[in-house]
């Protein structure tokens, strides 16, 4: 009874709220002109339609913006090719492996005719992109790794892998970032540095690897232990049996709480600003600063999360997809 009438509530609330909506986002909407356009009037869309290719580019050259336009379309071409079960083939693996050295590339310059563009101006949606698939493709061998030696029968392989995700875990993210921007530079040798946008990965790295271990660790066990001793009972090694047998059987079970985790990781690109890197909340927060537009925050940050639930809706939708898929194959 409490959650019908929390839902009847929550329903009359977007009721009466829906023409107000509709008049500000749409009767008095600014859909073109300038600043002074947008003065005493309804939602600014005037703004986006300017500032939309810096909030997606960053502070990236104009005339040069083709290259992160680029990256993205490989990144997404790449990713919807790779969601088919079909295409998780050695070809689709070379695939990622020439491909994201081509957006770094592409992205820094500096060779083959391409103009050198620091880290500095990169930002939006390409960072967004790029940070996440590093980070993942790093953490998520990383995190099984960590998961494998706490489950260790070796007390040392099981104390470090404890020790390492306790402590990742327990750090909040924006505390690596701070850890990565201000003390990396102070621990390292006179003339020494670290890019802005490794020590960002290597934060996202870390801080990915712990939680996925832990999330596959779940899987491990809920594998039992008979399907490892059938398998040597076959002859096979116990890396083999792990590997071959227990682990992708270990991933399968823990499909939902992984998709979670992407998508936290995801979301936590936002974060990137701490090490001067422009992310789109990043990027939206600093377009709004002009003083030539009198700042419409709700239309930047409504356009900015629908590019975030559009990518983390996506990968949850396909995640149930592939769920269901592999179960019926399992059948």
């Amino acid at each position: 009874m409490a959650n019908m009438l929390t839902s009847l509530l929550i329903l009359m609330m977007a009721w009466t709220a829906l023409p107000h909506f509709l008049s500000w986002a749409f009767v008095h909407g600014v859909w073109s002109g300038d600043g002074d356009s947008c003065r005493d009037a309804g939602a600014c869309w005037a703004f986006l339609r300017v500032k939309l290719p810096f909030i997606l580019l960053g502070l990236y050259p104009e005339a040069e913006r083709w290259r992160p336009i680029a990256v993205v379309v490989i990144v997404i071409a790449l990713t919807l090719w790779s969601m088919p079960p079909r295409n998780w083939t050695r070809a689709t693996l070379l695939g990622w492996l020439l491909a994201v050295p081509l957006c770094l590339i592409l992205m820094t310059g500096g060779i083959a005719g391409l103009r050198f563009v620091p880290t500095g101006a990169w930002g939006g949606l390409p960072i967004t992109l790029l940070l996440t698939i590093l980070s993942l493709a790093l953490g998520f061998p990383f995190g099984v790794l960590l998961a494998i030696a706490r489950r260790s029968r070796f007390p040392v392989y099981r104390w470090v892998a404890t020790a390492f995700i306790e402590v990742a875990r327990a750090l909040p993210l924006l505390t690596l970032l701070f850890i990565a921007a201000l003390m990396a530079p102070l621990l390292l040798p006179d003339g020494w540095t670290i890019d802005n946008l490794i020590r960002a990965l290597i934060a996202f790295t870390l801080s990915s690897a712990a939680y996925l271990a832990e999330v596959i660790r779940g899987g491990l066990q809920a594998i039992p232990r008979q399907q490892e001793e059938a398998a040597r009972a076959l002859g096979l090694g116990r890396t083999d049996a792990l590997f071959a047998i227990i682990l992708p059987q270990a991933i399968r079970k823990v499909l939902p709480p992984l998709t979670s985790t992407i998508v936290v990781i995801i979301k936590n690109t936002s974060l990137v600003l701490v090490v001067g890197l422009f992310d789109l909340l990043s990027a939206g927060r600093v377009a709004l600063s002009d003083p030539q537009w009198p700042t419409p925050y709700a239309e930047t940050y409504l356009a900015i999360a629908l590019f975030y639930f559009t990518i983390c809706y996506g990968f949850a939708r396909y995640s149930l997809h592939l769920e269901r898929t592999l179960k019926e194959a399992g059948r």
